[in-house]
């Protein structure tokens, strides 16, 4: 690791809630977080709690990297959701953002 560099996260929901440094992602990581506990409270197992610890220890990963990267990602789904939001037609074609969303299985 080049010196200066954040050290990664370890594998633990403390250790990932702090590495992360975009609001929107601590948010995600809270509303999953208590979503997948009350799925463990009712099922009893554990692999849904772990799937979640692994993919956001993977998210917590990416932001320690590359934390303007993310902030970037955040950004550019905004405009997405903003240019899907207008509900107009395209440069180059017929279509609005939204309907060709919907036709590549995106939710808005």
């Amino acid at each position: 690791m080049p010196s200066g560099a954040e050290p990664l996260p370890e594998k633990d929901l403390r250790a990932i809630r702090e590495a992360l440094v975009v609001s929107q992602d601590r948010e995600g990581f809270d509303s999953g977080l208590g979503i997948a506990l009350a799925e463990v409270r009712a099922s009893l197992d554990l692999s849904r709690l772990s799937a979640f610890i692994h993919t956001w220890w993977l998210i917590a990963r990416d932001s320690v990297k590359d934390p303007q990267g993310r902030r970037d990602l955040y950004e550019r789904a905004a405009h997405i959701q903003d240019l899907a939001d207008r509900d107009q037609p395209l440069p180059h074609g017929d279509k609005t953002w939204r309907e060709l969303l919907t036709e590549r299985g995106v939710e808005l």
